[in-house]
């Protein structure tokens, strides 16, 4: 028998509509209010995000937790979780900048739970979200409220193995194009990325020096015609650069690494 759920969420535009029905009725499930089911397929058909609805998105084989007003983690985000977890050693330290709703550092801490993992974000919205997914450790609290990398503790300067970024990189003109999912449900901060798209990226590649262990990286997801300039702003920083592509979910991302210190001889010869 054919869901009635289905022609409705067609109707509303959604391309998955089978789908959608199915994860729809397993979330109301077990709900003591009869009317709850309803209420969700009312609030998916009026525009807002199947991930809101429901609860929750999956990343990279993550299951996190996704609350209303936080930017809904996409797809192709997985790129940062395997650029990431390619760096990663044993114990590493990870940061989680522009986290929303945490879910690239709960990705990473689920696949090596034995990494120190630190999550910030700007928005009081996301960071009570980023703490449902990263609640506590051993060190203490993991998701920390500030503007970039000014909400990492202190003690991790030049300590950070891997920073993860998702920073916004809609250029501002682009917004109105967004779909109205993302326009009418998704905070603007999280979407605009100023005039080209890069804004947040300049100040996260140009302090990542002070914050990265040496041969520590940051690795930031970035539209496909904003690769040649990010590579070019990570090298200006003087960080070497290099391009990860993850076709499987059509992301992008740009690794900045900081150097090690040349070691051994004098290179320039003896010295007389």
């Amino acid at each position: 028998m054919d869901d009635p759920l289905v022609p409705r969420l067609r109707a509303a535009g959604c391309v998955y509509a089978e789908e959608e029905a199915s994860l729809l009725r397993a979330a109301a499930e077990g709900s003591p209010d009869p009317g709850t089911l309803e209420r969700m397929v009312v609030e998916r058909v009026a525009g807002r995000p199947l991930e809101v609805v429901v609860g929750w998105a999956e990343l990279a084989g993550t299951r996190v937790v996704v609350t209303p007003g936080v930017f809904v983690p996409r797809r192709r985000s997985a790129v940062l979780v395997r650029a990431a977890e390619a760096r990663l050693r044993p114990g590493a330290t990870v940061v989680d900048l522009c986290c929303g709703t945490g879910a690239v550092g709960a990705a990473l801490l689920a696949r090596h739970p034995d990494l120190v993992v630190h999550a910030a974000d700007l928005d009081p919205v996301a960071v009570a979200c980023a703490r449902l997914n990263l609640p506590d450790g051993p060190e203490g609290p993991r998701v920390h409220r500030g503007d970039l990398w000014a909400a990492v503790p202190e003690r991790l300067r030049g300590a950070v193995d891997v920073a993860v970024a998702n920073a916004p990189y809609v250029p501002t003109a682009a917004l109105a194009t967004l779909p109205p999912e993302a326009r009418l449900h998704e905070p603007r901060a999280a979407l605009d990325g100023g005039d080209d798209g890069l804004v947040l990226h300049r100040r996260l590649l140009a302090e990542a020096h002070r914050w990265l262990r040496p041969g520590g990286a940051l690795v930031v997801e970035v539209g496909a015609d904003q690769v040649g300039t990010a590579l070019a702003l990570a090298r200006g920083a003087g960080l070497r650069a290099a391009v990860e592509r993850d076709d499987d979910v059509d992301g992008i991302a740009v690794v900045a690494t900081l150097p090690r210190p040349a070691t051994g001889l004098d290179q320039s010869g003896p010295q007389v």
